[in-house]
This record gives structure tokens, C-alpha cells and sequence, in this order.
């Protein structure tokens, strides 16, 4: 029988994994179908289209100048080692927030391998919006990272209502006996 332990470490690693393989994946087939940069490829009509870039910066294509990459791969390995440890201190058999740190965690590190393996940044090829009004182009790296955070937010604000529900019932039982000793 498996610990609920070893079973935090199977879903948070197989997140990883199965993210930084998808991300690598998708990005190398951009790279090599989409090409020349910045000529959209209909998916669903307009709304949601397939146009190759390259970001050398960070999400909304922020930048640091020439060491760009350099600054926001530090932050990403920071960021890594936090989500890191955070998996580390999950209770056994909380799945919600590991599969959330395993798909941040994944999609941090698919971006940070892209950044080192190629100057010309981050790929990027998802391409949503409505004719000129077009969200930020972003990949699979992304997706993980916005969806992982979402997810964990949500466990986070969870348990700290849980946590306020219980501080509430103890400080309601306290009361009680209190005003029955009175």
C-alpha cells in the first residue's frame, strides 16, 4: 500500500514532468511549423490562433535590457526552489495543492529551459483575442504556471477559512464554559 506521502510525491512529479514534456514539446513544433514569428495560423477562426514569438523578457514581455534572461532565470530558480518547499511541507494526501505547485513548478522550469537554451527568448504561440483586442501570446509553460497559481490560491484561501472556522469554534467553546463557570 502506498503512503499518502509517497502518493504527494507521484502527483507533484508527474505534473512536472508531464508539463516541462508537453511545454518542450509544443514548443519545439511551433517553432518548426509556425515559423516565420509573428504570422498568425487560424485555430478556432480569429479567436484563437497559433502565431510564433519570442519573448526575451518575462510574462508581458517585461524586460531588464541584455540580461534579461539572466535576471529572470535567477527568479525562476528562486521560484522553483519556494514551490519546491512548499511541496515539501504539504500534509500526505493533499492533491489539490500538490497537483497546483507540481503545475507551477513544472511550468516555471519549462520556461527556464527555453530561456538558456535559446537567446532569442521564451517561445511563446498561443494566441487568444477577438480581432485587435488579443491577449498576451503565452505557451504551455504559462498555462501551468497561471493555472497552478490559481488552484493554489484557492487551497490557500481554503484552508486559511478552515482554519478561521476552527480558531471561531474553539474561541465559541471557550465562552461557553466560561459563562457556565460564571
Amino acid at each position: 500500500m502506498t503512503s499518502p506521502a509517497n502518493r504527494n510525491g507521484r502527483v507533484f512529479w508527474t505534473a512536472v514532468v508531464l508539463v516541462i514534456v508537453l511545454d518542450v514539446i509544443t514548443k519545439a513544433l511551433a517553432v518548426r511549423y509556425l515559423a516565420p514569428p509573428h504570422v498568425p495560423h487560424p485555430i478556432l477562426g480569429e479567436f484563437v490562433r497559433f502565431t510564433l514569438a519570442f519573448n526575451p523578457g518575462a510574462a508581458f514581455s517585461m524586460s531588464l535590457g541584455d540580461n534579461s534572461r539572466y535576471i529572470f532565470g535567477a527568479f525562476a530558480v528562486v521560484a522553483l526552489y519556494i514551490l519546491w518547499r512548499l511541496y515539501r511541507t504539504s500534509e500526505p494526501g493533499d492533491a489539490l495543492r500538490v497537483v497546483a505547485l507540481g503545475l507551477a513548478c513544472g511550468g516555471a522550469a519549462g520556461n527556464l529551459i527555453d530561456r538558456f537554451r535559446s537567446s532569442a527568448g521564451v517561445v511563446d504561440f498561443i494566441d487568444i483575442g477577438v480581432g485587435d483586442v488579443r491577449f498576451w501570446t503565452f505557451n504551455v509553460a504559462d498555462s501551468a504556471v497561471t493555472v497552478g497559481a490559481v488552484v493554489l490560491a484557492f487551497v490557500l484561501w481554503r484552508e486559511d477559512r478552515r482554519e478561521l472556522a476552527t480558531e471561531a469554534a474553539e474561541a465559541a467553546a471557550r465562552d461557553e464554559v466560561s459563562s457556565r463557570a460564571q
